[in-house]
């Protein structure tokens, strides 16, 4: 799916409408995630009418809080505008991260052609190994939502990557580089722990055999004065 888009520009929906033409950046931001192509023009009124159902749709995959990995989704608007301006329109009107070609880039009608669109709107799903998940959901996302994610995610077997549960890193012998020196910080830290638990319970263990040795003077000159006074008496 990666490759779909190598040596091509991407460009996001912001206000300083940034390009992403290197491998890194592209592979950066499509690798490993569920690609849904946006075919659309300004001039179509369903494409008006549907166009807030996809932000909001793209909105809530977004939000961790309505998916578990919001990385694993992109959105990209393909025109197939008359006109640039007619694309800056509807551009107004999407969502500030999806991706989109520039107007003057011929690959959006290979990617019309490709995918066999002809009628718009169309939302084309793909899989990360570029294969189609569904050739055109518009009207799952009207129906079912974000429930539509779930079924794709479920469907092309996809996982977050960057993050694995603390058990399958136990069985993993992954060491970083700065292990060695975080370890000797650990460890310096915990050796200075010890030493002055050490230092402490030395100092209590020497107070305590004081006050041992206190009390035992405190009971013989008890006795011995217990034992006095009754010599005392005796004498008288």
């Amino acid at each position: 799916m990666v490759d779909l888009f190598l040596n091509r520009v991407l460009v996001e929906n912001n206000w300083d409408q940034d390009e992403l033409n290197t491998e890194r950046e592209i592979i950066g931001i499509l690798e490993n995630r569920i690609l849904v192509l946006f075919f659309a023009s300004a001039e179509c009124d369903k494409c008006q009418e549907f166009l807030p159902v996809l932000n909001d749709f793209f909105k809530r995959l977004k939000d961790p809080v309505y998916i578990e990995y919001p990385k694993l989704f992109a959105l990209v608007y393909v025109s197939l505008d008359r006109s640039e301006a007619q694309q800056d329109r509807f551009l107004k009107e999407l969502h500030k991260k999806v991706l989109f070609l520039a107007f003057e880039d011929p690959y959006r009608k290979e990617l019309q052609a490709k995918f066999k669109v002809k009628d718009v709107p169309t939302v084309v799903v793909l899989r990360p190994d570029g294969s189609v998940l569904s050739p055109n959901a518009v009207q799952d996302i009207c129906r079912f939502g974000c429930d539509c994610f779930r079924d794709w995610q479920e469907s092309a077997e996809l996982i977050e990557r960057s993050f694995m549960l603390n058990e399958e890193f136990d069985n993993l012998n992954m060491r970083s580089a700065t292990e060695p020196l975080r370890r000797l910080k650990y460890k310096t830290e915990d050796d200075k722990r010890k030493k002055t638990w050490w230092k402490l319970w030395e100092k209590g263990k020497e107070r305590s055999g004081e006050e041992e040795e206190e009390e035992v003077k405190d009971a013989t000159l008890d006795r011995k004065r217990k034992e006095g006074d009754k010599g005392t008496r005796w004498r008288r």
